[in-house]
């Protein structure tokens, strides 16, 4: 098959694909159309199914497995398919392997690091907090593992909220090697439990979309009950250090408009959302990158970053 990552402009697309997302439209003469996200292991790609009652277009839903036949187009400078024909496919006609977006990096590998940062962590309270969560909780150490960081944006992948999580710890690791004053076991414990949340909020795949819960609550107030929920188990946990490493994780998105309750007091809370914000940022211009690697101009402004971007030369 031809994976999303690969499409250029002017290909004919006759490949399978998952649909992440189909959305019935209304273009501005009143003619209906559907608005579908495709993806594969690469990534995924907007198409268009201008005429949905053609009968070459079947039945199909979200998350159903499609043969698409179409034309990769450009619009805004985004690449997307002209959808002609859609046939739903049946088990044995795909191997779902390849419609899954996974991290790059060995999920084993990055799992083994984290806990020898949980290794290193001296306060025995902390300590026991991540190995609640992170090694004797089978269920939501198999759900850390793989989950994304967030629906899109950045580390949308299998192995997503590990790889980003092991990048803000390593990142934290380094401000304490700076900064002395900063106080390296709740800093790490903060950065290892930021978005725990996030195996609530988000589920499994291949939905990867937000829960009900997190609509309504989000991963930061979860996250943040889930340390309680911990800590209540642990015998004598002091409730100052529990005081503060709530506040970091309450605090991890820095302002108000941006979800976060509190805005930062501790230097340990800044440092973590400097961190957060440092890897999500990078990882966001990372991924245009690589879906650009055929553009040697400019990409366009990004709502995100709020400028036009380019690879450098």
């Amino acid at each position: 098959m031809k994976f999303i990552k690969d499409l250029k402009e002017g290909d004919r697309v006759f490949d399978i694909y998952l649909c992440k997302h189909k959305q019935a439209a209304v273009t501005k003469n009143g003619k209906a159309y559907e608005n579908v996200v495709l993806q594969d292991k690469t990534g995924t790609i907007d198409a268009k199914v201008w005429e949905p009652n053609n009968p070459g277009i079947a039945d199909y839903d979200a998350l159903d497995y499609i043969e698409v036949y179409g034309d990769v187009t450009s619009y805004n400078g985004m690449l997307q398919v002209s959808v002609k024909r859609i046939r739903v496919c049946g088990e044995g006609e795909y191997e779902p392997a390849n419609y899954l977006p996974v991290s790059s990096k060995d999920i084993n590998d990055m799992y083994k690091e984290l806990t020898g940062l949980i290794a290193s962590i001296g306060d025995p309270y902390l300590k026991k907090l991540l190995e609640s969560f992170f090694v004797e909780d089978e269920e939501f150490s198999k759900a850390f593992r793989n989950s994304s960081a967030a629906k899109s944006v950045h580390h949308g992948f299998v192995g997503g909220l590990l790889e980003h999580t092991l990048s803000v710890a390593k990142l934290c690791d380094f401000y304490c090697s700076q900064y002395p004053a900063l106080k390296r076991d709740l800093l790490i414990c903060a950065a290892l439990c930021h978005d725990i949340g996030k195996t609530r909020e988000i589920s499994a795949f291949p939905e990867n979309d937000y829960t009900d819960d997190g609509q309504l609550l989000g991963h930061i107030v979860m996250g943040s009950q889930m340390i309680a929920e911990k800590a209540s188990r642990i015998e004598n946990f002091p409730h100052m250090t529990l005081s503060q490493l709530t506040h970091c994780i309450l605090a991890h998105h820095g302002k108000y408009e941006f979800g976060s309750p509190k805005i930062p007091a501790l230097m340990e809370a800044l440092a973590l959302n400097y961190a957060d914000d440092t890897d999500a940022k990078l990882e966001t211009f990372k991924e245009i990158l690589e879906n650009n690697k055929d553009n040697s101009g400019w990409f366009g402004y990004n709502r995100l970053f709020e400028s036009n971007l380019r690879a450098t030369k």
